[in-house]
């Protein structure tokens, strides 16, 4: 079994919860307030690691008790933190979450996570058989190094474009597998995509983003599943209904699912069905690393 790798962001999610989301100049009645771990690195890494893939992270924290507290729950997951440094330069990455009717709205502040650099990540000994994970919270530069280190060992490059932002083609061919929802693959496809687009669409789109002729692009979609375009090949995953609770991390949840499976020369259709199952469970759950479910609960799911 391949070691998961994740370079990314380590968060405090500070979340509010209220009956409805205020609108701009409002002020509304909040119900309670909450501190979970969070970053999209750090939920991908608790995922993979509570699934029973061997986890290493790669990151930043700042010298300040949101770190401390960070640090102590990362190590508790059975997380390897070897490659997490501390810094005094800035504070902790944060997230501010409202959560409203099983909806969230976010704010994030980088903190930390921006100073994640290209030697982060020289230094981390991956090989063949090893799954290399990141998303867009810490700097493009270092993910691009990141992937090429990957790459030249042999090992699977697995990114989540989120937050989406524009960048370069050179980035997205060092790309093996592309993780995205409809919203985030029209936005870099340059289209609008919705809840109301059928599954050709999507998948026509998908195919136009693809820089590579053996590369993998998959695309949540929530309760109406997960499409999938690897190489020439198209199929899709069926959702699975459930009450949910907080979205916040299921995005994260599944990634770190995947990789978990593909670490383990799961197959893809078999690693997008156990993934999408872990998410549906997440969500049933108030956070984000929280959250994360273990592989018994999955495998109870399925």
């Amino acid at each position: 079994m391949g070691r998961v790798y994740v370079a990314g962001s380590i968060n405090m999610d500070v979340v509010a919860t209220a009956d409805r989301h205020p609108k701009v100049g409002e002020t509304v009645a909040g119900k309670q307030v909450l501190y979970f771990p969070g970053g999209k690195g750090a939920n991908q890494a608790v995922a993979a690691a509570r699934l029973g893939a061997r986890t290493t992270l790669i990151g930043r924290l700042g010298k300040d008790s949101f770190g401390a507290e960070l640090r102590a729950f990362l190590a508790g997951q059975g997380i390897d933190l070897g490659y997490v440094q501390e810094t005094a330069q800035a504070h902790t990455g944060t997230a501010i979450i409202t959560v409203a009717a099983a909806d969230n709205t976010i704010v994030v502040i980088p903190g930390s996570n921006a100073l994640v650099g290209a030697d982060d990540v020289s230094v981390v000994p991956l090989v063949k058989g090893d799954v290399a994970i990141s998303q867009f919270e810490i700097p493009l530069p270092t993910i691009a190094a990141f992937f090429l280190r990957a790459r030249a060992a042999e090992a699977t490059t697995l990114l989540n474009p989120a937050p989406a932002q524009k960048f370069g083609r050179e980035l997205l061919e060092l790309v093996d597998i592309l993780v995205l929802n409809e919203t985030e693959l029209g936005f870099l496809a340059g289209t609008e995509l919705s809840d109301n687009d059928e599954a050709a669409r999507i998948i026509q789109v998908a195919r136009q983003l693809q820089a590579r002729e053996d590369q993998t692009i998959c695309v949540t979609l929530g309760k109406r599943g997960v499409l999938a375009l690897a190489g020439d090949q198209e199929f899709a995953v069926p959702g699975r209904v459930v009450k949910a609770v907080d979205t916040t991390g299921a995005g994260d949840c599944f990634v770190g699912a995947l990789a978990a499976q593909l670490a383990d020369e799961v197959p893809l259709r078999t690693a997008l069905a156990f993934a999408n199952a872990a998410a549906s469970i997440s969500v049933q759950r108030m956070g984000a690393g929280p959250s994360m479910p273990t592989a018994a609960e999955v495998a109870a799911a399925l």
